[in-house]
């Protein structure tokens, strides 16, 4: 009977601590959950997992803002495209940050044509936007004035019109890790629509929103890339991550907010404007460095087929073997070699010349002096 008793009593000990420490939550600021209308849960500490921490300018030597244009039907950029409307293989990238805005988790800001500011000044009310381009809405349950929610039907999505982004792209030299790093720091979805006469789409850009508030969402949506592999590898935060997308430069950022287009008018110009831009971006990382000896190598041998080339000669192998043994020879060297060449064809034009003028004067041992016109005229 006592043991009885005594069991009795710590199943009551145990049960009264099971019960305390299930009523003791710690709430924490970090563990505030989103949810979004697929079921998928973010909180805060997740946003701030995959948050891209924007480096301080003390860290930064060098920084240079980019604005690119994505076309949705060129290279791998039409996986931000398709599906069309969602489906088992997921949703597009216009229908998550639509669904997103829909529902109050994040913010977009109004597009300014170059003088983007990412405040709470250039917030756009959702509803207004929605107005704007003429999609279809209703308030949702829950909606109220600080927190406005809407419902938006699949169909009245203008997703198919959606065929273009604007990225803004910085390039920044961080001095802590000594590399050159390239992210993405906002994206505005172009829509391109025409009037009820038909003729060519008018572009209109709709709104930006910064890929950091976007990331955790497009974090769980995999895409594919490929049509050869249709297994989705990648996600869409690693496609920006990444740089897998392919886009021209239509601006950079500069005084007088002008537009690559507004400085360059002539199509020549404005493509060569491009592309240099492209080659100082991809060497000014790679003038940083001092080369390796295989890049050292495959330098001077670009540079001496280079001048074969322009010599009307070919590179053979025996000309690469010092190469090989790791003779490192300069250009310089190269052009002295090209210069030796051209005295000896000068020595042997002479040589030839004096042949021919001593096979005029008969040949033999004798003196090869030819006298000059002025002393046979004298005689």
């Amino acid at each position: 009977m006592k043991t009885f008793k005594i069991i009795a009593a710590l199943l009551l000990v145990a049960l009264a601590t099971s019960t305390a420490s299930a009523q003791v939550v710690k709430k924490d600021g970090n563990d505030r959950k989103k949810k979004d209308d697929s079921g998928v849960t973010i909180t805060d500490r997740q946003q701030a997992f995959y948050e891209v921490k924007t480096p301080s300018d003390a860290d930064l030597q060098w920084m240079k803002v980019i604005y690119r244009q994505l076309d949705l039907t060129v290279g791998k950029n039409p996986a931000l495209y398709y599906p069309e409307e969602p489906n088992e293989d997921g949703q597009s990238l216009f229908f998550i940050i639509m669904r997103l805005l829909a529902n109050d988790q994040i913010t977009a800001y109004e597009y300014l044509d170059g003088r983007e500011m990412f405040t709470d000044e250039y917030k756009i009310k959702v509803s207004e936007m929605l107005d704007r381009f003429h999609v279809m809405f209703s308030e949702a349950k829950g909606s109220n004035e600080k927190h406005p929610k809407y419902v938006i039907e699949d169909a009245d999505i203008p997703g198919n019109e959606i065929l273009s982004y604007y990225i803004i792209e910085r390039w920044e030299f961080d001095t802590r890790s000594n590399q050159m790093k390239t992210r993405v720091e906002a994206l505005c979805p172009v829509l391109h629509r025409t009037d009820e006469f038909g003729g060519e789409a008018i572009k209109y850009p709709m709104f930006w929103v910064k890929l950091n508030d976007i990331r955790p969402y497009i974090a769980n949506q995999y895409v594919f890339t490929d049509d050869d592999n249709n297994l989705s590898r990648y996600s869409l935060d690693d496609f920006f991550k990444l740089g897998m997308y392919t886009g021209e430069i239509y601006k950079t950022k500069n005084l007088r907010n002008l537009s690559l287009r507004q400085q360059f008018p002539e199509d020549e110009a404005y493509k060569t404007a491009q592309d240099s831009i492209e080659n100082r971006l991809q060497a000014f990382n790679k003038d940083l460095w001092v080369p390796d000896r295989e890049e050292l190598q495959a330098r001077i041998k670009a540079a001496k087929e280079k001048a074969a080339e322009e010599a009307g000669e070919t590179v053979t192998d025996e000309n690469t073997e010092g190469e090989e043994k790791g003779d490192l020879t300069t250009v310089r060297g190269a052009k002295t070699k090209e210069k030796v060449k051209k005295e000896r064809q000068r020595e042997n034009r002479i040589k030839q010349r004096k042949a021919k003028i001593k096979s005029r004067n008969g040949g033999g041992g004798g003196s090869t002096a030819v006298k000059s016109v002025r002393n046979r005229k004298r005689k």
